[in-house]
């Protein structure tokens, strides 16, 4: 059998110099490859760097993030634009979506900014093209009261939240198909004669409505949404409640908002929440499991821990200090997808059963934005947003790659030596090499983001590894993945005539026995 191969070859030198402060620190051969998409929280570009710490790509907007960025399947980058209102001004605004080509040109915008409501925070592209938003709404202290809040811990309003389903038209517009709304999900124990009255805890599937009510006039501050394709269902993140919540998108508008219809038959109310359950009165402090959690998901199909939940705990007055962890849950599903919880009993399981926290667990804390992936490789890549810091730990909890953002405030680019200031990131997000939004686009790695970069040799981890198998559906794997000096392919192809190419696309080496080749000189 004849192979022929493409292989972009990684030979990895990087070189360590003092008095770095921002850019690629760390990159061993353990690391995942691939694009690392990130939008800086005080400017208006977006990002796409490779594992080296250069620049690949980047897309202008007019606005600051407000907050989340994608990579889309087809090439193109959806993000969240943050304008000015004068009525919602907490963390986390945006108001407006985006949605560019890979030339940088602007597809597709929609709004969702006015004095009743805006967007923040996080949306979700949906299988069908339509999108997922989170959106403030406005609820007047009179509002509040008719639904049983205790008129003594609320303002002259209240912030509560909805998702809305946009289906997109045109260059800037859209037709809102469905909808979610957390006031049509409520539960009181406060007034008898208000709506919603009724015990707490026997009501897990509705929110508590003066549960934190009056910390702030941003009730919920929802901060970021998922959604899981094979069982139609979302996830939604609320920080100032300490948990998040599975809800039902198989509901009809008309069924969201009440407690039946759907797959389910709940209508809108929750199938599953975790993370407080003193927030529904089964559970106390004690048993609290989030700290102004950011980023709940669900792990994708085909990794490790597939199907679970992952969560990056911020750990705001966590007991035994503030500290941040990385958290899995395997909450308790079933094929079908409704979750079972035992009558009087919090939702389990009671603990994440995989946790990543640094070896001093105080040295690693996020008090805000902030998010985590699960990688290909079984690695995870963090974010600790307040401070840029995006690094990525193995199997043994090594970190095995660490890049600081060098974009700060209004967009500044700080050079290497000095120490970044507000060079914050919500998230960032890594794209294997492979994924198909890199079909046909030009991937050339070009220099540094920061000023004045640090001297040092990096022809990273670009693999494009593309292989004909003639007449086999077979597949070739190298490995290690990167590699420095020489790499092993699998023993059978040993004798099979292979081509390796590096990057420009000129033939390294053609011929057979590879494994006994060494590759340090090219």
């Amino acid at each position: 059998m004849k192979i022929n191969i493409l292989l972009t070859i990684l030979l990895t030198s990087f070189i360590m110099a003092n008095a770095q402060t921002v850019g690629l620190f760390t990159q061993t051969s353990g690391s995942q490859d691939g694009y690392v998409l990130f939008a800086p929280n005080f400017g208006n570009t977006t990002y796409l760097i490779d594992k080296c710490g250069y620049q690949v790509h980047s897309w202008a907007s007019t606005h600051q993030p407000g907050q989340s960025a994608y990579f889309l399947e087809d090439g193109s980058l959806l993000r969240t634009g943050k304008l000015t209102n004068a009525v919602f001004n907490a963390g986390g605004l945006g108001g407006i979506i985006e949605k560019f080509d890979w030339a940088g040109n602007i597809t597709w915008t929609y709004t969702i900014s006015n004095s009743t409501q805006c967007q923040h925070h996080d949306i979700r592209l949906l299988p069908n093209g339509n999108v997922l938003a989170i959106s403030y709404e406005l609820k007047t202290a009179a509002e509040a009261v008719a639904a049983g809040a205790n008129p003594n811990n609320i303002g002259t309003v209240v912030w509560s939240d909805k998702i809305l389903e946009i289906q997109p038209v045109g260059l800037n517009g859209g037709n809102v198909i469905w909808e979610w709304h957390a006031w049509d999900h409520l539960i009181q124990d406060y007034d008898s004669t208000k709506a919603n009255y009724g015990v707490v805890a026997d009501h897990p599937e509705l929110l508590n409505l003066n549960y934190n009510l009056g910390a702030t006039t941003d009730w919920l501050h929802c901060n970021a949404i998922d959604y899981n394709a094979a069982m139609d269902q979302l996830i939604l993140s609320a920080h100032n409640q300490n948990e998040f919540y599975i809800i039902d998108h198989s509901t009809t508008t008309l069924e969201s908002s009440s407690h039946i219809g759907g797959a389910h038959g709940k209508g809108g109310d929750f199938l599953y929440r975790w993370g407080n359950p003193a927030s529904y009165n089964r559970g106390v402090l004690a048993d609290r499991k989030l700290f102004g959690q950011h980023n709940p998901h669900w792990i994708e199909n085909g990794l490790a821990d597939a199907g679970n939940i992952m969560i990056f705990n911020n750990g705001i007055n966590r007991p035994g200090g503030n500290y941040s962890s990385v958290d899995i849950i395997s909450p308790p599903v079933d094929s079908s997808g409704n979750y079972s919880i035992a009558a009087g009993q919090a939702f389990l399981p009671a603990a994440a059963y995989w946790s990543y926290q640094a070896p001093v667990p105080t040295s690693f804390y996020a008090m805000n934005i902030s998010g985590a992936q699960r990688l290909i490789n079984g690695n995870t890549l963090i974010c600790s947003g307040p401070n840029g810091n995006f690094f990525e730990v193995d199997t043994s909890d090594s970190v095995v790659w660490k890049y600081v953002s060098p974009v700060g405030q209004g967009g500044t680019i700080f050079s290497q030596g000095n120490n970044p200031t507000q060079n914050s990131v919500f998230r960032c997000t890594l794209y294997n090499v492979n994924y198909s939004g890199f079909n046909g686009m030009t991937l050339t790695p070009g220099n540094p983001i920061e000023l004045n970069p640090l001297s040092y040799n990096c022809t990273m981890l670009t693999t494009s590894i593309q292989e004909t198998l003639q007449a086999t559906n077979e597949q070739l794997v190298a490995f290690p993945n990167p590699f420095s000096t020489g790499f092993k392919i699998p023993a059978e192809y040993k004798n099979d005539n292979i081509e390796l190419r590096n990057i420009s696309g000129q033939i390294i080496y053609s011929g057979t026995n590879i494994n006994d080749q060494d590759f340090s000189s090219l």
